[in-house]
C-alpha cells in the first residue's frame, strides 16, 4: 500500500512538471517569436534581410510580409517547444534530485549537471522539430518551398538524406546545449539561492518561519531568470549559428557548403565573416530575445508549480 501510495505521487509529481515546465516553455517562446524569426533571418544571411538590423528587420518583415509574418513558424516551434521544455524542466528535477547528494549542500555543481544533462535529453527528443520550424521561419512570403509542417518534415526526409538530414546541425547543438542549459539552471538557482538568503526582505513575498520556506516575487524570478539567460547566451551562442547555417544549408544553393560537418562550418563561417560578424552574428538580437525567454520560462516555470502545488520553496 505504502509503495502504491510513493508511486502515485511520483508519478503525480512527474506529469505536474510535464505540464508546468511545457506551458512555461510555451509562454516563453511566444513572447520573442518575432525577435526569433528574425534572428534566424539574420544568422543565417536571408538575402532580403542580411544587411538590416534588428528593428529595421521587423519592419521590414511588417512590411515585406505582413505583421502575422512576425510569427511565422511559431505554430511549429510550439509542437516542438511543449515536449521540449516539459522534457528539460521534468528531468532537470530528477537529475538535480539524483546528483544533488554527490557534490555538497550549497556547491550547485550538481545543478550544471543536471541542466546540462536535462538539455541534451529534451534537444535529442526533439530536435527535428526544430529543423523544421528553422525552415519555416527562413521563408520569406512569395518564395515558399515548403506548405506546413507534415510537408516540410516529408520533404526534407525524402530529398536530403532521410532521419540525418532532420538531425543536421544536431552535434553543433549538443555541444552548445551543454554551457547553456548548464550554466542558465546554474545562474537561475545561484541568484534564486543569493537573494533568498541575503534578501529576503526585498526578494520574497512569502515566508513560512515554521518550515524556513522562501518564494522569490515575481520581479525577482523575472531578474534572476534575465541574468542566467545573458550569461547561457554568451557561452553557447556561436554553436547556435552553426547549427542555423548546417539547417538551413539546403535552402539556397549559395549556402549548401554548410551542409558539412560541424567544425568545417565552423572554420567556413570564421573564414567568411569572422567572429563579431560571422560567429556572433545577431548577437544583440539574441540577448534581447534571450534574456525575456529565459527570464519568462523561469517565471512562468516556478508560477505553474505553485499554482499544481508542486513544491517551490527553499530551505535554508
Amino acid at each position: 500500500m505504502a509503495f502504491r501510495v510513493e508511486s502515485e505521487k511520483k508519478y503525480g509529481f512527474v506529469f505536474k512538471s510535464l505540464i508546468a515546465g511545457g506551458v512555461a516553455g510555451m509562454c516563453s517562446k511566444t513572447a520573442v517569436a518575432p525577435l526569433d524569426r528574425i534572428k534566424i533571418l539574420l544568422q543565417a544571411h536571408n538575402e532580403h534581410y542580411k544587411h538590416l538590423g534588428v528593428l529595421s528587420g521587423l519592419k521590414e518583415i511588417i512590411q515585406r510580409e505582413h505583421f502575422f509574418a512576425l510569427y511565422k513558424g511559431n505554430f511549429a516551434q510550439m509542437i516542438r517547444i511543449f515536449p521540449y521544455a516539459a522534457t528539460q524542466f521534468t528531468t532537470f528535477e530528477l537529475y538535480k534530485k539524483y546528483l544533488g547528494g554527490l557534490f555538497g549542500k550549497h556547491t550547485h555543481i550538481d545543478k550544471f549537471l543536471a541542466g546540462s544533462a536535462a538539455g541534451v535529453t529534451a534537444v535529442t527528443l526533439t530536435y527535428p522539430l526544430d529543423t523544421i520550424r528553422a525552415r519555416l521561419a527562413f521563408q520569406v512570403t512569395g518564395e515558399h518551398i515548403y506548405k506546413g509542417i507534415v510537408h516540410t518534415g516529408i520533404t526534407v526526409f525524402k530529398e536530403e538524406g532521410g532521419i540525418k538530414a532532420l538531425y543536421r546541425g544536431f552535434w553543433p547543438t549538443i555541444f552548445g546545449m551543454v554551457p547553456y542549459a548548464g550554466f542558465s539552471f546554474y545562474s537561475f538557482e545561484k541568484l534564486k539561492y543569493f537573494c533568498m538568503k541575503y534578501g529576503s526582505n526585498y526578494f520574497c513575498d512569502k515566508c513560512d518561519k515554521n518550515t524556513g520556506g522562501l518564494v522569490l516575487t515575481i520581479p525577482a524570478r523575472l531578474l534572476c531568470g534575465g541574468i542566467a539567460g545573458a550569461i547561457a547566451q554568451s557561452f553557447s551562442y556561436p554553436l547556435d549559428v552553426t547549427r542555423r547555417r548546417m539547417q538551413l544549408a539546403m535552402m539556397n544553393p549559395s549556402t549548401q557548403k554548410y551542409s558539412v560537418g560541424m567544425l568545417e562550418t565552423i572554420k567556413l563561417i570564421y573564414i567568411e565573416n569572422g567572429i563579431v560578424k560571422g560567429l556572433y552574428r545577431g548577437m544583440s538580437i539574441n540577448y534581447l530575445r534571450a534574456i525575456p525567454m529565459v527570464s519568462v520560462s523561469f517565471t512562468t516555470y516556478e508560477i505553474m508549480k505553485q499554482i499544481l502545488n508542486l513544491d517551490t520553496g527553499m530551505k535554508l
